[in-house]
Formats: structure tokens, C-alpha cells, sequence
């Protein structure tokens, strides 16, 4: 079965309410010599289960149920697919809804809620689809007894879903700029790590710098200390010395000065 026919599936396991489907398009070989043109199916075209479906249009029906139906057409457009390659089409259907309709849809959601397994909170796009799905059936409900409260459903469910779309596209923008961001941070951060290590090699080089530097510093101030302390001793030696000289010179000026007394 081609892709197509999935589709079918999926259509017809909606819970819109659809007529049956009706075959649009065969193969040539397959289609009759009288047959008419594309889109306008002759009754050779239409398959068994399709010339009873609902969505055909008999003479007597009025001109009111055209209108519906055509109003219908346009809130929920006709579906088609392709299977076993002929071509399908199946319209919404036109019949008003009852109570026990509405009941059965809400039986229905429960029953494919819990087929489907969706989570019961937060995000869950099986779980969006579904509701989608109900709105949609109670759109065709509404329309069929009020055209004009159908199209203001109509409305708030487009509203509805550009809101969630715009709310997706901020999502999707929000996630890439972080992504971005954190890629910076990644790029800004192994930067600052090479910054780092060539700032720890040029601290221990400076770090090895300053401890020569203390070692010829202590070694400068130690050769100062000796040369200090030797100044300090020749200077006292010659302190020593002169005071000497300068007695014995004394001693002896006194021994020349006292005999002439």
C-alpha cells in the first residue's frame, strides 16, 4: 500500500465525523470510456461503499443543506489520499449532531486518550492532536444547527492554533539562542582556561624572578654587612692609631717643654 493509503487510515480514524469515501480518480486502463473529467466522478468511478454515503448530494435535497454543506466544506476541507493507486476523497458529514453524539465523543477522546498512552500534563503533541481533533468535531457539530457560531469556533480555533505555533517558534528561537550562547560561554570559557595557564606560567616565572633576585639581594646585603664591618674596623684601627701617635707626640712635647721650665 502506498503512503497515501496510511493517510487514508489516519483520516478515517479521526474523530471528525466523514462520510464515506468516495473514489475520485483511476488508473486510465481502470477508468470507463464514458468516464467524465478529474475531480467530477461518474457513478462507475464511485466504489461500492460509496454510493451510499451520506455526502452525496441527492435532487431533493434543499438548497439549505447545500449551503451547510458547502459552509462545511469550507471550516473542514475534504480530505483525500491516494491508495493502491487510485484517488480518494471524503468530505465532514452534514447530519446533526445528537445527544448521545456528544456522548459518544467524549467516550471516543477517553478511549483513544488511553490507546495512545498521553500524558496526562504538560507537553504531549498526541494529547494536542486529539483535542484538535474533538474541536474540530464540535465545530462541524455547532455549524451544521448555526452556521455563524460555527465560523466563530472556527475563529478561536485558528486563534488558537497560531498561538500555539507562535508559542513553538518562541520555544524553537528560545532553545537555538541558548544553544548559541552556551556554545559562546563553551568558546569564551576555553579561551579564558588558555589565558589562565599562560598567565600561571608567566606568575612562576616572575615568581622564580623574584626568588633570585631576594637571593642576590641577601647575598649583596651580607658582602655589605663584611665590608661594613671592615670599614668599621680599619676606621677603628686607625682611630686607635692616631689617638696613640697623638699621646705618644703629646708625652713627648711635654718631655721637651718641661726642662726649659
Amino acid at each position: 500500500m502506498a503512503e497515501g493509503g496510511d493517510e487514508g487510515l489516519q483520516n478515517r480514524n479521526t474523530l471528525v465525523k466523514y462520510n464515506n469515501p468516495v473514489l475520485v480518480v483511476t488508473h486510465a486502463e481502470k477508468r470507463p470510456a464514458t468516464a467524465g473529467p478529474l475531480g467530477s466522478p461518474t457513478s462507475a468511478e464511485l466504489s461500492p461503499r460509496s454510493k451510499t454515503s451520506p455526502g452525496i448530494i441527492a435532487p431533493g435535497v434543499s438548497e439549505s443543506r447545500k449551503e451547510a454543506e458547502e459552509i462545511l466544506n469550507s471550516v473542514l476541507p475534504p480530505k483525500c489520499w491516494e491508495e493502491d493507486g487510485q484517488m480518494w476523497m471524503q468530505t465532514v458529514s452534514s447530519t446533526p449532531a445528537t445527544r448521545q453524539d456528544v456522548i459518544n465523543l467524549q467516550e471516543m477522546l477517553d478511549t483513544r486518550l488511553q490507546q495512545t498512552q498521553a500524558r496526562e500534563t504538560g507537553i504531549c503533541p498526541v494529547r494536542r492532536e486529539l483535542y484538535m481533533q474533538c474541536f474540530d468535531e464540535l465545530i462541524r457539530q455547532v455549524t451544521i444547527n448555526c452556521t455563524e457560531r460555527g465560523l466563530l469556533l472556527l475563529r478561536v480555533r485558528d486563534e488558537i492554533a497560531m498561538s500555539m505555533e507562535a508559542y513553538e517558534t518562541l520555544y524553537c528561537s528560545s532553545v537555538a539562542f541558548g544553544m548559541r550562547k552556551a556554545l559562546q560561554a563553551q568558546e569564551g570559557k576555553e579561551s579564558l582556561q588558555s589565558l589562565v595557564t599562560v598567565l600561571q606560567a608567566e606568575k612562576k616565572v616572575l615568581e622564580n624572578t623574584i626568588s633570585d633576585m631576594k637571593i642576590r639581594a641577601d647575598q649583596v646585603e651580607r658582602r655589605n654587612a663584611e665590608l661594613r664591618a671592615s670599614e668599621e674596623k680599619k676606621h677603628a684601627e686607625e682611630i686607635a692609631f692616631l689617638k696613640k701617635t697623638s699621646a705618644q707626640l703629646k708625652a713627648q712635647l711635654e718631655g721637651i717643654i718641661a726642662p726649659k721650665k
